[in-house]
């Protein structure tokens, strides 16, 4: 049968795929609009395996937190050019999936991956662009005795979530320290919150590196150990949250911030956690 132009319009309208796809489809789907959709939805799936080899290093990085900030979601989702990851349909995408893992907190992107909805949704925004889309990660965090705070650089190419525990007042006063705790992780890229969590791994490997540098320095061999710890703690100074200066004032360190807060409020808050998603980092 002879398809119109306005029947072609119409397919358009409704999925956003290009006008010859539309044509196509709807003359396979004898001008059945709702077979046609289907025809372009299994298309995405069809694209979606013609790019699985193609690598997909741009996207968006997302948040969503509830209103009472005790329960917030952080997630990256990728595709292959930076034009795609800022068209609507890729940003509506990274925000219908977000709001997915928020509601149905799959346990991996693999569990995500067998939520339908996500599927049809991910294959139809492919079927439209034609890019490799992907979710690489995310991350659910609760705080039923505390506060979430989450911060997205402008770009939405790096986003972050802070979790603190023990907050019995002073929400609003906590959540505006939070951001700026937020935009240093951001900026600062810390490995841990204090140095007791930095892995071991890492600091034998500074330590041993401090004491080779000593070495060829001509530091004498009964000194090297003294020099490696003076210089390991100017490394947790410069790569543990609460020892880090304070990006606004680095007269005091994060941990002071936050020392301060307490000290005012009688509190005993602590930073429990956070996430740093960089668009392209190593996927956790």
């Amino acid at each position: 049968m002879a398809i119109t132009a306005a029947q072609v319009n119409d397919l358009r309208q409704r999925t956003g795929a290009g006008m010859m796809d539309c044509k196509r489809a709807l003359e396979e789907a004898n001008g059945d609009i709702q077979k046609a959709i289907e025809i372009l939805r299994k298309k995405g799936a069809s694209v979606a395996a013609k790019r699985a080899e193609k690598s997909a290093n741009e996207g968006l990085v997302v948040t969503k937190i509830s209103d009472d900030k005790k329960s917030a979601t952080i997630l990256e989702l990728n595709c292959e050019t930076d034009f795609v990851a800022k068209s609507d349909d890729f940003v509506n995408l990274a925000n219908f999936i977000v709001d997915e893992v928020y509601k149905s907190k799959p346990k991996n992107v693999d569990e995500l991956m067998k939520n339908k909805a996500v599927q049809d949704k991910l294959n139809e925004v492919i079927g439209k662009v034609g890019e490799k889309i992907e979710v690489s990660r995310f991350d659910n965090l609760e705080a039923a005795n505390g506060l979430l705070v989450d911060y997205i650089h402008p770009g939405s190419k790096l986003g972050v979530l802070i979790k603190f525990d023990e907050v019995n007042s002073g929400n609003d006063e906590l959540y505006a320290i939070g951001k700026d705790m937020a935009m240093q992780v951001a900026a600062m890229n810390p490995i841990s919150i204090k140095r007791e969590d930095v892995p071991k791994e890492i600091v034998d490997k500074e330590i041993e590196i401090y004491k080779e540098l000593a070495k060829k320095e001509g530091k004498p061999e009964q000194m090297l150990e003294k020099i490696a710890m003076g210089r390991l703690n100017k490394f947790y100074q410069e790569n543990v949250l609460l020892e880090q200066a304070y990006i606004k004032d680095n007269a005091k360190t994060v941990g002071d911030l936050l020392k301060e807060f307490n000290s005012k409020l009688g509190s005993s808050t602590k930073v429990a956690k956070f996430d740093r998603f960089h668009l392209g980092d190593e996927k956790k």
